[in-house]
């Protein structure tokens, strides 16, 4: 399995420097998504002090022509502080910073999907909406095989992998328990972990957390992850399919619930947006996915868990089906549900800005309603 020659650089070496002391001066890392919508890029700035607020951060900037958002001749784009956690690498005081993308003209860059799923989130306030988002991805090698397979082969079935302990079970572990202390230091609403069906694959857990913070602790969670496998010279990937044949794909299941669907009877309610969600089935596939349905394509096939993404379907404890009600919600009559359409490479703003608009907002039609006109 290939590892990058970076990780083999002596990590003692490198924390006798970490360890020297730094001043009163912070060192804040600066991160956006780029313009695959799916890659993330940083960089680091020097601060007189330590920011106690998002208000303390100052705006910067960077060359746009060279993450895939503007052209060469107009290159410098805005990046907008939008969320602060500690720093799990340099550690106190310092600080990772994820950030909305403006253009040169202070409008939303095209990938900057925050800025509408701001705008909605605060229209339903009231209605306290929690996400938690099952995120799973695959371990691979730099040389993009996954990570613990054979060289020139396959490992054995699916079946002794999932929640999997031992050797030849779990592959990776020591990636994922890093990454789990990681995301518990910089505050992250990280909430679990286990091994998936398919070697390699796993899957951490972010929530629950209300409105616009479930994408804000999703997207600084993978970049955690990305950041984390850096370091033991592997690479994560959130693809969906990442080997074709019987194998698992990769999603990232989607918790939803408001406050009316938690109290006593909520299941009605729950039932109701099932029911809207069934009408929009093609609006919120082309949002699942950063190529509006063509990768998920490739996942939901009605095998390996998951549902045909030509056809909506729901029922209780069925992972199987497009919209999952866990048994005990059933039994209870109140709690969530979980959409098991999304994949594991969506923008999660946009993924809990569609859930808001159909079941809060009660839209229809294939297109989502302008609320500025």
């Amino acid at each position: 399995m290939a590892t990058s020659t970076s990780s083999k650089l002596s990590k003692a070496v490198k924390q006798h420097y970490m360890d020297l002391p730094q001043g009163d001066k912070v060192q804040a890392m600066y991160i956006w998504i780029d313009g695959s919508g799916e890659g993330l890029r940083c960089k680091t700035r020097t601060l007189d002090s330590e920011p106690k607020t998002i208000e303390e951060l100052p705006e910067w900037n960077f060359d746009g022509s060279s993450t895939y958002q503007s052209e060469g001749s107009n290159s410098d784009m805005f990046l907008i502080p939008a969320a602060m956690f500690r720093d799990p690498f340099r550690r106190d005081p310092n600080k990772l910073v994820l950030c909305e993308v403006l253009k040169y003209n202070r409008k939303p860059a095209e990938t900057n999907l925050r800025n509408t799923c701001k705008q909605i989130m605060s229209m339903v306030d009231n209605n306290h909406p929690w996400f938690g988002m099952e995120q799973e991805y695959t371990l691979l090698g730099t040389d993009g095989h996954p990570f613990g397979w054979p060289s020139n082969g396959f490992p054995g079935p699916q079946g002794p992998y999932y929640c999997g302990v031992g050797a030849d079970k779990a592959y990776g572990r020591d990636v994922v328990e890093a990454h789990y202390r990681a995301c518990l230091y910089a505050g992250v609403d990280i909430c679990g972990t286990n091994a998936e069906v398919m070697p390699a694959q796993w899957e951490f857990q972010v929530g629950p957390t209300e409105g616009i913070n479930m994408g804000d602790h999703l997207w600084v969670a993978r970049f955690i992850l990305h950041r984390v496998c850096e370091d033991f010279g592997v690479v994560v990937s959130f693809d969906p399919k990442p080997i074709t044949g019987n194998w698992n794909g990769a999603g990232c299941h989607t918790n939803f619930s408001t406050k009316e669907m938690r109290e006593d009877g909520g299941l009605k309610i729950i039932e109701e947006s099932i029911d809207r969600l069934a009408k929009r089935h093609q609006y919120h596939i082309r949002a699942y996915d950063p190529k509006g349905g063509l990768d998920n394509a490739r996942r939901l096939t009605g095998r390996h868990e998951t549902s045909s993404i030509d056809e909506f379907s729901a029922g209780v404890a069925n992972r199987g089906a497009s919209i999952r009600i866990p048994r005990a919600v059933g039994q209870d009559k109140k709690g969530y549900f979980e959409d098991r359409r999304p994949s594991a490479n969506c923008d999660p703003y946009i993924v809990t800005e569609a859930l808001v608009r159909t079941c809060l907002l009660k839209e229809e039609g294939e297109e989502p309603r302008d609320y500025r006109k």
